[in-house]
Parts: structure tokens; sequence; C-alpha cells
């Protein structure tokens, strides 16, 4: 379809926009304890600038070095000495005719209480130590998790003193006035360093939970002074940001606020907390006639995760009717994201008049030439975001390592400086398995100029996504499957299907190089009594519906991802199930948006789950527990089993086959059991690498 709108050039402020894709700010992990922005964030940024982005808002920008860092590894724009750096970057940038926006930020409660006062310490170890501390800094970073775990850490700051924030956990204080003043201030300051650095303008992060939204909100903001109580007093901390960054840069200097104008606590059972979109459009109007110039509309906090960084089984454009409030009330421009995944969605909206100017978020992680393939006619070979999250949990656990976010479908994430040699020269190599590992080795060695070959057994490619796509709500598992078979295929892959690999079938292409990536089996122990039954099968035969039970009562063994995910398909199939988990919670180590996204589903279907209790024996009508901890047995009637035990890598045609190639590689969970970004990374990775 012709995108009339979304690549006509619009202005925010004095500033035009050469079409109307935004990439709001997403922070990654690619930034340093100074703050500075390093080659790794800079050529990330560029990446999306050559991919056709009209405006690039920066990361989570810190104002604050004590009490405002939000990760080690973060932006900041808080002392003149990353002016310089800064300016660097946005040229960068701007050599693409893209523009640069900077989000200044404040986390408040929603910081840990481990960054609190430590940040600049690190920043004058690591001037003093280099490379040394920072080594030493990642080793010790867990032991600090550990005391902030216990409280032993600083408070963070709130507006006043309210309950933990949901992720950060960590206690919080009230801000004397004094401090307000200062913060203010130093969101001004940090305006002004930007304007000297060459950005075109800057957004104010309002929204999701962080320091300015506490003010905003009832929940979070019980002061009794002229920065709490009504509306007008709880916007006070925010307008005077905003007028005051106006009086500093100067009228013409655009200012963008993003707004969370619904937080969402009605969708999680707590209506009566908080603020709804009727305060928020009001908010919404206030900030027009203090001077902004644009409103970037969304929603929730961190404790309403999964209303603002929404989990796969959220419908595109769901939100949607917030922007549309907001676009009906004010008269400057209205950016959104609204959970777009297609250009074809995102034209409709601005269309619709839903907003000016579409976010995305992760899609641009997903393909950073989302715009560019879309103004081209080539829609089709966008990768498509399958809002699986990986990016948030990953940027967040690497956080203690130093290193950075993943993307599922994107391995080059973090590394777009490098560069695919083009040396493949026709050479044949036979891929065994055409799931996500074989895909992405297929289509980067493509890309390379070898010739791939992937030898798939079953008619069709996918192979784990093929289960992990059939329980509710995970339909965008095919976005990823499609996704990544139309680009090996594009790149030259020949995918043969329905056919086994043998060694004779391999040794038929003469291959230059092997890969094998076979998958994994699930697990079946024979060690429990009873396993062998007829009663008794994996969550593979549930998925792949080799076994469909219907009113019957089901045991599920397991309670990772895959055990509740088959209980919800289990659930939707009119079965009375009970998960059954050895560990005191369920689903432990299952990243938390995961959890408070299925648990509701499952516990209204009136799942029955029994944590602490290990299977001892399964009978023709019956399993046996034992509790964990008190050893006492018990047994429950149940009419089938269904095994969620892990899985085991399948290396059978490796072990067979190694010996008589010099380049034979294993990959994906053949090798080691993994997730979705796991097996890209992988393939990606023996490509690129291939000598």
């Amino acid at each position: 379809m012709p995108y009339q709108n979304l690549f006509t050039p619009s202005k925010i402020g004095n500033v035009e926009i050469k079409n109307r894709v935004v990439m709001p700010p997403m922070m990654l992990g690619f930034g340093q304890f100074d703050g500075t922005p390093t080659e790794k964030m800079m050529d990330y940024y560029e990446e999306r600038a050559i991919g056709g982005v009209g405006l690039i808002v920066t990361e989570i920008t810190r104002v604050n070095d004590f009490s405002g860092a939000s990760a080690f590894a973060q932006l900041a724009i808080s002392h003149d000495y990353h002016i310089a750096p800064l300016q660097k970057m946005i040229d960068r940038v701007h050599r693409h005719g893209t523009k640069m926006f900077i989000q200044l930020h404040h986390p408040g409660r929603q910081n840990l209480g481990l960054l609190m006062g430590t940040v600049p310490v690190s920043i004058a170890m690591h001037r003093l130590l280099g490379n040394t501390y920072d080594k030493l800094f990642y080793k010790v970073a867990p032991v600090g998790k550990k005391l902030m775990e216990k409280d032993l850490v600083l408070k963070t700051l709130s507006p006043s003193q309210c309950s933990r924030a949901y992720s950060a956990e960590s206690l919080n204080r009230e801000m004397t006035a004094q401090e307000i003043q200062k913060i203010i201030q130093q969101f001004i300051d940090g305006a002004v360093r930007a304007q000297k650095a060459g950005a075109d303008g800057v957004e104010l992060h309002a929204a999701h939970g962080y320091l300015i939204q506490q003010f905003l909100s009832p929940y979070t903001n019980q002061r009794t002074d002229c920065y709490g109580g009504s509306l007008q007093n709880r916007m006070r901390f925010l307008l005077e940001i905003l007028r005051g960054i106006k009086s500093a840069c100067g009228k013409a200097f655009p200012v963008i606020v993003r707004l969370s104008v619904d937080e969402c606590y009605k969708e999680i059972g707590r209506e009566g907390i908080g603020y709804t979109l009727t305060e928020g459009v009001e908010m919404a109007k206030a900030i027009e006639a203090a001077g902004a110039d644009a409103i970037d509309v969304s929603s929730a906090g961190y404790d309403t995760y999964n209303y603002w960084l929404e989990p796969t089984s959220f419908e595109p454009g769901w939100r949607k009717y917030m922007a549309a409030a907001v676009k009906k009330a004010v008269n400057i421009p209205v950016l959104a994201a609204n959970l777009i995944r297609s250009p074809e969605q995102a034209e409709t909206q601005l269309a619709e008049g839903i907003q000016d100017f579409v976010c995305l978020g992760r899609p641009l992680i997903a393909d950073p030439h989302w715009a560019a393939k879309a103004q081209a006619g080539r829609a089709s070979e966008i990768k498509r975001c399958i809002c699986c999250l990986t990016c948030m949990e990953t940027m967040q656990n690497n956080a203690y390592k130093g290193s950075h976010a993943n993307c599922s479908v994107n391995p080059r994430l973090g590394h777009e400086s490098e560069l695919l040699s083009r040396d493949g020269n026709g050479r044949t190599v036979v891929i065994v398995g055409a799931g996500a590992a074989g895909l992405s080795a297929a289509e980067t060695l493509g890309k390379r100029g070898f010739r791939p070959v992937v030898l798939e057994k079953e008619s069709q490619s996918g192979g784990q996504l093929q289960l992990a796509n059939k329980p509710p709500l995970k339909d965008k598992i095919n976005w990823c499957i499609e996704d990544l078979t139309r680009a090996a295929e594009k790149s030259g892959a020949e995918i043969h299907y329905s056919t086994t690999a043998t060694a004779e079938t391999i040794a038929e292409f003469a291959p230059y190089a092997v890969i094998i990536a076979t998958g994994a089996n699930a697990v079946k122990p024979r060690s429990i009594p009873g396993v062998t039954l007829p009663n008794v099968c994996t969550t593979t035969e549930i998925l792949n519906g080799t076994v469909k039970l219907q009113n019957k009562n089901v045991a599920v063994i397991g309670s990772g991802m895959t055990g509740l995910e088959t209980a919800e398909l289990l659930c939707a199939q009119n079965n009375r199930v009970t998960v059954v988990e050895m560990a005191d919670s369920i689903a432990p180590g299952t990243w938390m948006q995961h959890l408070d996204d299925c648990l509701p589903r499952l516990k209204n279907a009136d799942t029955v789950f029994k944590t602490g209790q290990k299977l001892c024996a399964v009978r023709e009508n019956e399993i046996e527990l034992e509790n964990v901890h008190t050893k006492q047995h018990t047994c429950i009637q149940t009419d089938f089993v269904v095994l969620s035990l892990g899985v085991r890598s399948n290396r059978l045609l490796y072990t067979q086959i190694k010996a008589q190639y010099p380049r034979i590689f294993l990959i994906g969970d053949a090798e080691k059991t993994g997730r979705i970004a796991d097996a890209t990374a992988a393939g990606y990775r023996v490509a690129k690498d291939l000598k």
C-alpha cells in the first residue's frame, strides 16, 4: 500500500522531521560509567538513522549522577564534559538527515538502591584504574545486588515516602524542598547542555513511573506542600522544569513531554489508585499551555509493567484510544507507540488521526531498517518484533555483567559495526534443521556468498517454534518463523523440506562445511515409576497435537514457561489443570512480565498450583507427590500427566559424522538448550566466522 502519511515531513516546534517514524527512548546497556556515549552506542543509533528513521530520541539520559542514575552503563548529560562526546553522536545521526532529541530523566523511587551515590565513585575509579576497575566492579556487582535485596543501601528519592516500586524494590524516602529545587535546575541545565551539543530538542520523561510521573500521581505523591495535593500542585514539578527549559534555551528550542496518560492500575485489579485517562488528558492540556511542542503519549509504569511494555499476548494498537483522546484535546503534535508492528498499521493510525508521529521502539531493535524497507516497497522484508521481552530482560540481567541487551530476531544488535565478508565464493554449506538457529545461519551464509543448503525433516520450517506457537495468544511466533524463513530464502538459501539428513544425504552435496542444528527433545525421566504408562506424555505431544485431551483432570509437572503455556492450552481445551512445581514458587527465574501476563489467565481458568512438591510416581488414576520440606506424601486424582521437565540436546547425527568433516559445527539447542535469541545468535556467529 502507498504510505501517503508515514513518509510525509512534519514539524515538532520549528524542527522539520523528514517522516513520521520516531525511534523512542530505549535503554539497552551500550553506555559506560561516566555517561559519555561509547562507539557501540553511536553505531547503534547511526544504524537506525541509516535505516530511514526521521527522529531519534535517546535512551534515558540522566541529569543527576548521585540519585538519578538508572544503570551502570547509561547516557548522561549531568556535566559539561558530556557536551562534546554527545555532539559527536548527534553529528553521526545528522549525517543521514535524521533529527535527534535528548531524553532527560530521573528515576526517583524506581532507582536501584545500589546506584544511590555509587556512580560518582565508579566514575572516579574508572578514571584512575580504567578497565581494571570495570572488570572488578562487574565481578562484585552481584554481591551489591544482594546488599540491595537486604536494604543495606541508601534509600531512593520519591515525592513522598511510599511503597517500593515493583521491579526496583528499593526503600524510598520523601524528597526535601531543597532537593526538589536542585533537581529541577539539573533538568534545565541538562537541556542547556543538549542544546550546546547540537541536539534538535529534548524530551522530558514524565512516564512509566519515573520521578516526574511520580509527582503527577496521587499514589506516589502525597505531599502537603505546593508540590502535592491538587492536580495543579502535582504538575508543578513538571511545569517548572518545562518553563525553565524554555526560559534558558529559548522558546524556539523544542521540548516534548513523554506522558503516561493512564497509570493502568485498574488493569491489574487495583482500581482507584493513581490517575486514569480523564486526568491524563487534563495534564496534556496543561502541558500544551505551558509551552510544550509535542506530547509523546504513553501509559502505565513499572507497577503496571505490561501496560507500557507489552508481552506477546497483547494486540497491536490496543491502546490507541489513549493517543486519540489526547490528540482530540490538544493542538500540538502527538507521538505514540501504540504497539505498532507494521507500516500498514502505522499508516492507518496516522490517516485516522490517532496521532501525528509513530514511535517504533522494539520494532527498530528488531529491524533497524524498518523505515527504509517500508518506504522502498519492501515491507515484506521487515523482521517483526514478536514482543517476547528478551530485550528488556537481557538488558536488566546483563547490566550486572557489563553487557547489553539481546534481541530474538536481530543477532546483530550491539554489533552494528561488524561487516560480513563476501568470500563464500559459492561454496556449499549444509545446514541440518530449519529452526531459528539453522535459518539464521543460512541467511548469514547467503549474504556472504556461500550456497546454504538446509535439510529439514518436517514439511515446514520453524523447528521448536512450531511448538511455541501453539498455546493461546502466541501467534506472533509465526511472524518469527515467516520472517526468518523469508530472510534465509532471500539471501539464497535452498530449503529442502521433508528431508531426513543422514551421513549419505549430506555427503551428496560435497559440502565445504556442515552445521548441525537438530534441536532438542523433551525429557521423560525413566527414573519416575509409572512414567511409561499410556496416560503420561510430554508437553511436545500436547503442543504438536499428537495427544489431544478434553474434559480431563490433567497434572502438568513443571512450571517453567513451557509448562505454563501448555497448561493454558489444556485449559482452553476444557481440561481441569493442576500445575506441580518442586520449587517454592511458580516458574522460578522466569521474567516477571511473563508471569504477570499468563498467571491471571490460568487462575481465571481455576488452575490449581502445587509448589514445593516432587513427583514420586504415576499411576493409572493418580499421581503421588512428596513435599520437598516435610517429606510427607500425598496423592491427587488425575486422568493424564504432562511432563514439562526440560529438554535434552539432540546430537546423534553430529556424533555420527563429526569425524568426516574438518568444518562441522553444532549450534542452537543441539549445542546448548536456550531461547530464540540464543539460537539466532549462535547461527549468526558461526556463519559470520566461517573461514
